[in-house]
């Protein structure tokens, strides 16, 4: 600890060469961890030498301990129904992930918005086939209830992948929650930085068994039969739950569009069928006397009337872009569609909602071995969550923040207190430093370099927004994590979740908490309550 703080005294901050020093001590690789010294790095936090003193006393950390207990002893359950619920998924968010998120956002102490939250539990993700989850199968466990097999959405696991006839059987499709919340007269919406046809947000309104069939143009290329495979998109529009969504907000305009169309940016869309998705679901509204609004930019999303009841906002004719790379200009950030979202679906009189909220991006650009871009937008995610925390009362609105599944960044080392994040965590046993950010596998893989050396990025390197972090075994995509995957909950009934679950136990939870769980009778229950 001395010799941490007079590291930090000297408020050096020291950039290590990658180059092997020209002498070097042999060292004792079977050290314990406590022989370990703080690895002298880049710093991204200074922190004055009353707080470095602080925590050098047993008061400062028994008052941090009482303060949580206090915290702690403070939360009351509560029993109230469910009148709003808000599902935040981050995509590929990792517990991992969550941790080095808070390190990009000031320090090994900070916490994400969610992190304040009284309960938690965690969420095991696997699918019916498969030992680690995709995005699809795990959207139909978290939102429908039911396990199922990779890549199918909505289905049971009696569908495999790609089968048109099996995914049409009424007793093979599942329900998400969404739909109990429509059936029950309450208001629905999702909200994504992903194309809203990508698998989480399908997994509210789609049964397919193939999470690819976005657009007619993909069953095709998949040699699938477009009259007995209905694409994603379509069934967007005119499916049972699709349609009755009151707020769609994402990415993938492209997918609603004919080939010989272009968008408002210019565009050219996707659809093989000359069908218009986006006037359908216009003439639709029309057709219903609904008050509704198009927009595909972020000042016509600003501008959207307020007694708008049906709201489509597609802002990008693929996935939006990442927030590092957005213009901030023309491209809404999560934050901002999650505002949105919430005025349209929380007016006077009504009698509830349903919001997903999908971090989307945080996948993608862990897949790619992105770990600036996955943790800058998890950052995002926390503050879409917080901005939802400030709209909300917590007596009527249940918030729920979870994952998918994880991913296989690992986040490690011995990295000196308040070190970034995005730098070197020691040095390995071939004296040269490993960075405190890697993946298991990735296309972040390096061979040995001629010399025998193992490749060690530069601190340019890593500076780079698409920097490729280091990783274990090469694939030109990342993969999922099998690990379990945290539950954070606040408001109405959010002490259920807590524990070791199943994935697919959230919706009903979700359900009781909201009464319009088919299953369990609000009435049976609440006279039992304390």
């Amino acid at each position: 600890m001395y010799l941490f703080n007079a590291f930090i005294f000297g408020c050096v901050l020291i950039c290590v060469s990658v180059a092997k020093p020209s002498t070097t001590k042999k060292r004792d690789y079977q050290a314990q961890d406590i022989d370990v010294q703080p690895y002298a790095n880049k710093l991204m936090r200074m922190k004055s030498p009353e707080e470095l003193k602080a925590e050098e006393t047993k008061e400062y950390w028994k008052d941090v301990a009482l303060n949580a207990i206090a915290e702690r002893l403070g939360h009351h359950m509560n029993f109230n129904t469910a009148k709003n619920v808000i599902l935040f998924l981050g995509d590929g968010m990792s517990i991992p992930t969550i941790a080095a998120t808070r390190v990009y956002l000031g320090g090994e102490e900070k916490s994400l918005s969610f992190e304040q939250f009284p309960y938690t539990g965690l969420s095991k993700t696997y699918c019916v086939d498969h030992q680690t989850a995709d995005s699809a199968c795990s959207a139909t466990a978290y939102l429908g209830g039911v396990k199922a097999n990779l890549g199918t959405i909505g289905v049971t696991a009696a569908v495999k992948q790609k089968n048109c006839s099996a995914m049409n059987m009424k007793e093979n499709q599942v329900d998400s929650i969404a739909r109990l919340f429509q059936l029950k007269g309450k208001r629905t919406g999702v909200v994504t930085t992903t194309r809203v046809t990508h698998a989480t947000p399908a997994g509210i309104y789609a049964h397919t068994s193939e999470r690819d069939w976005e657009s007619d143009t993909d069953v095709m290329n998949f040699n699938g039969d477009i009259t007995q495979c209905e694409d994603i998109a379509h069934q967007l529009i005119f499916g049972s739950t699709g349609r009755n969504l009151n707020v769609i907000l994402g990415g993938g305009r492209k997918n609603f569009l004919p080939r010989e169309v272009q968008d408002e940016d210019g565009n050219s869309g996707d659809r093989s069928d000359g069908v218009n998705l986006i006037e359908e679901w216009k003439r639709y509204r029309e057709s219903q006397g609904q008050l509704y609004e198009y927009v595909w930019n972020r000042e016509r999303l600003f501008n959207v009337k307020e007694n708008t009841e049906y709201l489509l906002g597609l802002f990008q004719p693929d996935h939006l872009n990442y927030n590092l790379e957005r213009d901030p200009q023309t491209q809404p950030s999560l934050e901002e569609m999650t505002e949105a979202a919430l005025r349209v679906l929380d007016k006077p009189g009504s009698s509830g909602y349903f919001l997903l909220v999908e971090g989307g991006r945080i996948d993608t650009a862990h897949h790619l071995s992105w770990a600036r871009k996955a943790l800058d937008e998890t950052a995002e995610f926390s503050k879409a969550v917080q901005k939802a925390l400030s709209l909300t009362n917590q007596q009527d609105t249940l918030i729920v923040v979870t994952s998918d599944h994880a991913h296989t960044m690992s986040y490690a080392g011995y990295a000196a207190r308040g070190s970034d994040v995005f730098g070197y965590a020691g040095t390995a046993s071939d004296e040269d430093p490993y960075t405190i950010l890697n993946y298991a596998n990735g296309p972040g893989y390096k061979p040995f370099m001629a010399t025998g050396q193992r490749y060690v990025p530069s601190l340019e390197e890593m500076n780079n927004l698409e920097f490729q972090w280091p990783s274990t075994v090469p694939k030109k995509k990342e993969t999922h994590g099998a690990d379990d995957v945290a539950i954070f909950a606040n408001g109405p009934w959010s002490h259920l979740f807590s524990g070791v679950m199943e994935e697919n136990v959230i919706p009903y939870l979700i359900g009781l908490a909201s009464c319009v769980s088919p299953y369990i009778k609000c009435e049976d229950l609440h006279p039992k309550l304390p």
